[in-house]
């Protein structure tokens, strides 16, 4: 097989399970290649390395990708030259038996080797050796470099601040595939932010497994809330989030930063699981329902407009009735702007899966429909109630829905789609919301004069 030379480029393909942990980490392997000459393609057909990128915390993610991953057993049997390349949780899960159970797989890169694949592809050019390499390495490397030196700058940007995990919650597999705890230089941080707001860049969500316990146990570092106070510094940086926030963890200090940092939009990913007490316990989330519906107070006080959204798990193994009863309710008090809910699945290494009180199949699935149906509920009735109020809107790019629809985000992290031209992506403007859907708010742009909706119709101003 030729790989990238002087005369040629390299062709990738990337397919992506899972979080925005792993979107970033394909995001990042996009780059690292690149300094080798590869480039992105859209088609797998057309590629010379397909990697897919996976994810563990859920079973149905996990089946997914082996699924996808067996449907390129006729591809690489009539192009044996094709590398098939298989990273994420899975891989590091799973390491070198995933070579002896799948022959068409050439390379197994596992969570902290992703800046190993140039070297891992050259050995096999030279030696046709399948490898895997599942190392944990705690240094960050060049992820600065790499992330800095984008080609293809968009609105937003996902930036990494710390990796692993220490909390050790009895479903949870991350710490197994991730590693343990670790923070990234606040000096690095700041830096790739700049860079990226250098190129066009106005909005960054902060990644890491748990952001509160950001720097507690580095000497010299600034924590969480501190960080967020440097980054909010950074000019032209128009907004900042950031996920996942544990409510153990929830300070003080970092609820000051919604009523004190103006880039710092007034949302937060707050992870719930359960309203149960006993459940709670069971998962070894450290805090108590009414410790978390505290939390929310608290917060709300600071910063009322707030938007939370939270994880719930249904069915996990002990889960009765009157549990799940008091899931829905603590929803109701809430009024969580949207969830992603889950059914259980055992994991493989973790605590609950040697627990007894499964819950059956057909059971988890109606408490997970009936959890749904009432988010669904709660959801549009927020979306119901912007309609006819103003936001600011951040242009990110052209809407799903096609034609001269333009969509982009809120500061609470509402989508809203509207008319107009291409010009104005990467800007910010007040827009009325007109309409309310499931998913998504419609509305009118609140501006009469501007070189960039000249071609927008005058029934798309909203005129005011």
């Amino acid at each position: 097989m030729r790989l990238p030379n002087d005369s040629k480029v390299g062709r990738l393909f990337i397919r992506t399970f899972g979080c925005q942990m792993n979107r970033y980490d394909s995001e990042r392997l996009v780059e690292i290649l690149g300094k080798h000459q590869w480039e992105l393609v859209e088609d797998y057909r057309q590629a010379d390395l397909i990697f897919i990128n996976t994810c563990t915390v859920r079973d149905k993610a996990e089946q997914k990708a082996f699924s996808y991953l067996g449907r390129l057993k006729p591809l690489k049997r009539s192009r044996p030259d094709l590398v098939v390349a298989l990273g994420g949780c899975v891989a590091q899960q799973h390491g070198e038996e995933l070579l002896r159970r799948l022959p068409h797989l050439d390379l197994v890169v596992g969570t902290h080797s992703i800046r190993e694949v140039p070297a891992m592809i050259a050995r096999y050019e030279t030696t046709g050796e399948r490898q895997a390499s599942v190392g944990f390495s705690y240094d960050f490397g060049d992820e600065v470099d790499g992330r800095s030196l984008a080609s293809r700058p968009e609105v937003s940007a996902y930036v990494t601040i710390m990796r692993g995990c220490d909390n050790f919650c009895t479903y949870c597999i991350v710490p197994i595939v991730r590693g343990r705890e670790v923070s990234r230089p606040s000096k690095e941080i700041i830096r790739e932010v700049e860079s990226l707001v250098e190129r066009g860049v106005r909005a960054v969500t902060l990644l890491g497994q748990n952001v509160n316990s950001y720097g507690l146990r580095v000497t010299g570092e600034p924590d969480f809330a501190g960080l967020l106070r440097l980054l909010a510094r950074v000019e032209g940086l128009l907004r900042i989030r950031f996920t996942t926030s544990h409510p153990k963890d929830l300070s003080s200090s970092l609820m000051h930063c919604f009523a004190d940092l103006e880039p710092l939009c007034p949302h937060i990913h707050l992870p719930v699981q359960s309203g149960s007490d006993p459940i709670l316990q069971l998962m070894k989330r450290g805090y108590t329902r009414a410790h978390y519906l505290q939390q929310v107070r608290r917060l709300r006080a600071i910063r009322e407009d707030v938007a939370i959204s939270s994880d719930m798990i249904v069915g996990f193994p002990g889960e009765g009735e009157d549990d799940f009863q008091q899931t829905l309710s603590l929803m109701e008090e809430v009024s969580f702007e949207s969830i992603f809910s889950f059914k259980y699945s055992d994991r493989p290494q973790t605590a609950a899966s040697r627990l007894g009180g499964k819950v059956p199949e057909e059971v988890k699935l109606r408490r997970l429909q009936t959890l749904q149906s009432l988010q669904e509920r709660l959801t549009m009735e927020r979306n119901k109630a912007q309609v006819g109020e103003i936001s600011q809107v951040l242009v990110e790019g052209p809407s799903q829905a096609g034609g001269s629809q333009l969509s982009g985000r809120t500061p609470h992290n509402r989508v809203v789609n509207f008319l107009g031209t291409p010009q104005l992506v990467g800007e910010e403007l007040p827009v009325l919301i007109t309409a309310a859907h499931a998913h998504s708010l419609e509305g009118v742009v609140c501006v009469k004069e501007s070189s960039s909706l000249h071609a927008v119709k005058e029934r798309s101003w909203c005129g005011k």
